[in-house]
């Protein structure tokens, strides 16, 4: 199964491809969309989109994981996350993927094993665990990997199947 994990953002969008053959993960591709800062909102979702779609188009991915929101003092801010995050929904919808969402908890808890886990732990698990050369930059793009392992976990879980029924 291939799965393309999503840290969502409107300057810098994580994103990680992995493929999950039984319970091995192999990193595919990686990376960031990063929107110019002092342009118009709309011109950023519009990268967004645009870029969205061709990374799926490239990897062709069968499901998406996408980090759900949590707003903490800068609602402002969440909002325009919460835009961003919809224009990367509407890009899995028009390509005919079966979306996951998972809080920052539950990636830290499938990743690290601990669900209060610090940023330095998870990118350090994701590098370990992908077998990677160096740990992937930026941080948005660790994040994203975690996004799809978890997702990957979550998939072949009975917890998942019986939710599904």
């Amino acid at each position: 199964m291939i799965i393309l994990g999503i840290d969502p953002g409107y300057g810098i969008v994580g994103w990680g491809v992995v493929e999950k053959r039984g319970f091995d993960f192999r990193p595919v591709a990686f990376g960031a969309i990063k929107t110019p800062p002092k342009t118009p909102l709309e011109y950023r979702l519009n990268i967004i989109y645009e870029e969205m779609n061709a990374i799926i188009e490239k990897y062709h991915p069968e499901e998406m994981a996408v980090e759900e929101l949590y707003f903490n003092t800068n609602q402002t801010t969440g909002i325009m996350v919460a835009e961003a995050r919809g224009i990367i929904l509407l890009s899995a919808y028009r390509h005919h993927l079966k979306i996951g969402e998972y809080t920052p908890l539950q990636v830290k808890q499938a990743v690290v094993g601990y669900g209060r886990a610090e940023k330095r732990q998870v990118i350090a698990m994701v590098t370990s665990l992908l077998k990677l050369n160096a740990p992937p930059k930026p941080d948005d793009t660790a994040d994203a990997l975690a996004i799809a392992l978890c997702h990957g976990q979550s998939v072949s879980s009975l917890i998942r199947e019986y939710k599904e029924r």
